[in-house]
């Protein structure tokens, strides 16, 4: 074994979003591609030589030969072992956790999370920092100069490792620790909240739940989790084997893609519990029978019921949300009198305030939430805390939910997506909404009217560093608002994001469909952004 330098040229567009670098197949396959952006994260790591890696993935298509090229050029590049989880797989939110427990530099993460798998798919990587979360801005940046400039790279002259077995091998100088990538997380889980309780109070009784792990990366550990520790009745794990191309499906655990589960859990038979995850274990969707809980929601309803579960009965520093993600978790951090924080949209925007102690929860509306155990969104902690607040309850996800809105009112939100615009076009509209939401203040549109408009400005109150243009958005009088975002997740195109939000404080009126409770919001949106003169789309893609 010897190391060779490669001599090679920089490729554009290697920039990492806000999670990663994320292309279709077709594109990382191109020579180079791959090791080009590997070296370029390499190089922006300082302290490297004699340090250890973790790696891993959702194990989509390409991840398998791509996990081999990273440990040859790791053992290139000075580090001293790699813990990698077997067969490559490794659960986003279980990185962290290993990560976090072993003090490690940090992570590659190959992931495109919920993008969808296969030779025309998408793929992605993922640099996540020693403290577990997703590299800074300073790093992605560096990593980005890097790779305009890059001459060459480092790998070693080697044969595949077996990642099948659990051990140790050498690869040149490196160790390469093969472990099992899930067992550290699921320990952390059980750290947190009452297995017990779970196991005693709903599955010895004949509660039924159905998780979807969408041939997606918690497949297995979610059998382990839910079916041997938890004692769920066997068979309530569908679709749990890993496919690089999740089974020709899309793994985003929402109601469009999700769609088996959600038929499952509003048929005849349903079971009392649903939950799903996507690609790389990040995201979860919460079912009850017959009742969906939006994202929104569920953090609000987290955050309320925190003091049930054993991890977080000491009380909650504070939360944060994305800004565009409901404001229901505002009103429990009123009542609780904690912080509340909203951010861009992004998880590495969470981490210095997680890092400072200045939240417990945080979450998104896409179907992320997490805490401050780990340094990601994690779906199966997702889950298994609400099992716990069933336990600690005995009522059921209705039940649990519609209390909440005559305590706190409700939230009436959703999202539309409108996927794959052309990305000129998404531009201008995004420039037509910047320009006109300022001269909104004060008129009326339909029977709101305006008391803002304007680009959403964050300042980081741990750091002072400055995210602009983080979406736009028009605020009413009476709460409702909308806003508009360009997602930066996709690979195709752009995806434009419209959110809309109305509050009813209730006791009446809480069990609207939401669509119908935001209808006359959903037209002054398109009207708003005059989305089908720019788009040519008369509806959206996918609506949560």
């Amino acid at each position: 074994m010897h190391v060779c330098t490669v001599k090679t040229k920089p490729y554009g567009g290697q920039k990492p979003g806000t999670s990663g670098l994320r292309k279709p197949v077709s594109v990382f396959k191109q020579p180079h591609y791959l090791e080009n952006f590997i070296q370029a994260a390499f190089d922006s790591l300082p302290g490297r030589e004699g340090a250890t890696l973790v790696l891993g993935g959702d194990g989509r298509y390409f991840a398998r030969e791509a996990a081999q090229i990273i440990l040859r050029m790791a053992a290139a590049n000075g580090f001293a072992r790699v813990k990698v989880g077997r067969d490559g797989l490794l659960a986003t939110p279980a990185a962290s956790c290993v990560i976090r427990k072993y003090g490690t530099l940090g992570g590659i993460i190959l992931s495109a999370s919920h993008n969808p798998g296969g030779p025309a798919g998408d793929f992605g990587v993922k640099v996540n920092t020693g403290s577990g979360g997703p590299a800074p801005e300073e790093v992605t940046g560096a990593i980005f100069e890097r790779s305009r400039a890059i001459e060459s790279y480092r790998i070693l002259e080697a044969s595949d490792v077996p990642l099948e077995r659990l051990g140790e091998s050498r690869l040149g100088a490196m160790t390469v620790e093969v472990i099992d990538p899930g067992r550290d997380h699921r320990e952390l889980l059980e750290s947190l909240f009452d297995f017990d309780r779970i196991r005693d109070r709903l599955f010895r009784r004949g509660f039924r739940m159905v998780f979807d792990a969408l041939h997606a990366v918690t497949g297995p550990s979610a059998r382990v989790l839910f079916e041997e520790r938890l004692g769920a009745p066997a068979g309530s794990v569908r679709h749990g084997t890993p496919r690089e191309d999740f089974g020709g499906g899309h793994p985003d655990p929402n109601l469009t893609h999700a769609h088996e589960l959600v038929e499952t859990l509003f048929g005849s038979a349903a079971p009392d519990f649903g939950a799903a995850c996507d690609g790389d274990g990040d995201r979860n969707m919460i079912l009850g029978r017959r009742f969906f809980v939006t994202p929104s929601d569920s953090l609000a309803v987290l955050a309320a019921q925190a003091r049930h579960a054993r991890g977080y009965a000491r009380g909650l520093a504070g939360v944060a949300r994305s800004m565009p993600t409901s404001m229901a978790v505002d009103r429990v951090a009123e009542r609780l009198r904690i912080a509340c924080y909203a951010t861009p949209t992004g998880w590495k925007y969470f981490g210095n305030l997680l890092d400072a102690g200045r939240v417990t929860l945080c979450g998104e509306e896409s179907f992320g939430t997490g805490s401050d155990h780990v340094r990601e969104k994690d779906g199966l902690w997702a889950v298994v805390f609400w099992l716990d607040i069933l336990a600690a309850s005995g009522r059921p996800v209705a039940e649990i939910v519609r209390a909440h809105w005559r305590e706190f009112g409700r939230n009436y939100y959703s999202r539309h997506d409108y996927e794959e615009v052309d990305a000129a076009s998404a531009a201008e509209l995004m420039e037509h909404v910047r320009a006109a939401a300022p001269q909104l203040a004060g008129r009326r549109l339909g029977s709101y009217e305006v008391a803002s408009g304007g680009d959403f400005r964050y300042v980081d109150p741990v750091d002072g560093s400055v995210a602009e243009h983080q979406g736009i958005e028009i605020r009413f009088t009476d709460g409702s608002r909308i806003v508009y975002r360009l997602s930066g997740t996709g690979t195709r195109g752009a995806t434009l994001r419209v959110y809309l939000e109305r509050y009813e404080p209730g006791p009446g009126r809480l069990d609207l469909d939401p669509q119908a409770a935001l209808e006359d919001l959903i037209a002054l949106a398109r009207e708003a952004a005059r989305i089908e003169a720019f788009t040519g789309r008369t509806a959206p893609t996918v609506v949560t």
